[in-house]
């Protein structure tokens, strides 16, 4: 029998709090800076109640820009970001399972292997492998594209682990069932496994989401256009050091925009993302 004690539950509340308030200020200084004009938040006395710039700041952030290391409006820096953090998930999704379906239900010559050379690419990091990488890329005159940013990024040994491990608890009656109803290898993929992989494919979504969404490094190497810029990559030019004032304000609110798709992502996805990786597990 679980005793319940008082002062545990204080204590256990106490550090929940003090967490998400070290979490949360930052978020909260941002949003406030992002109502305020240039002048007053560099100035070192900001308030920490809201100003009167919001709709100023986050129309010229969204729809005409205003950075001078870089004009291109946040809406289009959003939009770059969205398409490349989709490719990226999906085409993860698409790969991992393909793989992971070969490597349980097909019978060939070093198939272990081939698992194990899958999972030790995990070492192996885009940072890693970032010049030969950028070279095939650059061979194919594929800089400064959507799929520069996204078909380098879309091979994942974690997904492949995920699928692989729930494709095993799968009851092999199943397989069974699909050969006598004279399925085959596609159809059983597609009429059994998928469908039971949904809560999978979602838990597998949000994280890689979320990974392509805060890609830094690579969009940084690959983009020198400004319509092709990410939103990740915007912040970091709106902030070039100049004689002139830095538009602080339209830095935060790039920053509070660009924390909203992956905080929705996982606020709809919550439910099946739970479910993907305990069922996972399994």
């Amino acid at each position: 029998m679980v005793e319940h004690r008082p002062l545990n539950d204080i204590i256990a509340y106490a550090i929940l709090t003090f967490g998400v308030f070290i979490v949360a200020f930052p978020v909260y200084i941002a949003l406030i800076a992002s109502t305020h004009d240039a002048a007053t938040v560099v100035s070192g006395s900001m308030p920490l109640t809201p100003g009167g710039h919001i709709l100023e700041n986050y129309y010229r952030a969204v729809f005409v820009g205003g950075s001078r290391a870089s004009q291109e409006p946040v809406g289009h820096m959003l939009m770059n970001s969205f398409i490349s953090a989709i490719g990226i998930a999906l085409g993860k999704i698409f790969i991992s399972m393909l793989s992971a379906y070969s490597v349980v239900y097909f019978r060939f010559p070093f198939r272990k292997t081939a698992f194990w050379i899958i999972f030790v690419t995990l070492m192996l990091p885009v940072e890693v492998r970032i010049y030969p990488t950028y070279k095939v890329v650059a061979d194919l005159h594929m800089l400064d594209t959507y799929a520069g940013l996204i078909l380098p990024l879309i091979a994942s040994a974690t997904g492949t682990l995920l699928f692989r491990q729930f494709f095993m608890t799968v009851p092999e009656e199943l397989l069974e069932a699909s050969r006598i109803d004279g399925a085959g290898p596609f159809r059983f993929f597609w009429d059994t496994l998928l469908p039971l992989s949904v809560t999978t494919i979602a838990a597998l979504f949000v994280i890689q989401f979320i990974y392509g969404w805060n890609q830094y490094l690579w969009p940084l190497l690959i983009t020198t256009q400004d319509s092709m810029q990410t939103i990740v990559t915007g912040i970091k030019r709106m902030l070039y050091t100049t004689d002139e004032l830095a538009e602080w304000q339209l830095a935060m609110a790039t920053a509070v925009l660009a924390m909203l798709p992956p905080v929705a992502v996982v606020v709809f996805m919550q439910r099946l993302f739970v479910r993907g990786l305990v069922e996972t597990e399994k």
